[in-house]
């Protein structure tokens, strides 16, 4: 959102979805953990929407509604954990898995 942070905020009762186009890029970003993991984080946007003009500069002001995709790209071996059996009281791991 535009404008000026800390007030208050905004009327939603007359907000309107504004359409948009994708013009750079894919928005995802790759990022090397200190585990030495890497994800891949995505945004995917919902909506967006105007809603009005804030009253101190003029500006349209604008709401994105998002979630974050995140995805493990890779990971070292140490980090790695056997898959947990469903439903299992155990803890026993699935077959052929340790």
């Amino acid at each position: 959102m535009m404008g000026a942070s800390g007030g208050p905020p905004p009327d939603l009762s007359n907000a309107e979805v504004v359409d948009y186009e994708r013009i750079e890029g894919d928005g995802r970003i790759r990022l090397k953990l200190h585990d030495g993991a890497i994800i891949e984080v995505r945004l995917e946007i919902m909506n967006i929407l105007r809603a009005g003009n804030e009253p101190t500069t003029g500006l349209p002001s604008y709401i994105v509604q998002s979630t974050p995709l995140i995805r493990l790209v890779d990971c070292p071996k140490e980090l790695r954990k056997p898959p947990v059996r469903p439903g299992a009281k155990d803890n026993r791991s699935l077959p052929a898995y340790g």
